[in-house]
């Protein structure tokens, strides 16, 4: 089976569908744990298990003005709680969750499009 690459087709938040721009490459970490092996004095080592949340950086949406885009994501980060999401990339796969919006988000006029990142808890989960 080939690999198939791109960038992501569109973003769900908290239903409402955001296209992401052709050329943008965004990062997934599915969540779970990041493990460090540390020494002992013996020569024998130990595991370090920590538990991470799934992140999505690099994703670069679309911006309406006329829709309110800019003024819908600022009110999901204004939330204290996570809200839905779900991604659809180049191959057709589809991955969902909960999260938050995080770090700086801001709208290139330019462009007509946001860059922002999310994080939620738990694991970014195939459809």
């Amino acid at each position: 089976m080939s690999q198939i690459g791109g960038s992501l087709e569109s973003v769900t938040l908290d239903g409402r569908t955001f296209s992401v721009a052709g050329d943008a490459d965004s990062n997934r970490k599915i969540g779970g744990f990041e493990n460090e092996v540390q020494a002992n004095g013996d020569g024998t080592a130990r595991i370090i298990k920590t538990r991470v949340p799934f992140s999505l950086d690099g994703i670069t949406i679309g911006i309406d003005d006329d829709n309110g885009d800019h003024e819908f994501l600022q009110a999901l980060a204004d939330r204290n709680t996570q809200f839905p999401l779900g991604l659809t990339y180049a191959s057709g796969e589809t991955y969902q969750g909960a999260g938050q919006i995080v770090g700086e988000m801001q709208v290139s006029s330019q462009n007509a499009t946001a860059a922002l990142s999310v994080m939620g808890s738990g694991i970014l989960t195939k459809q």
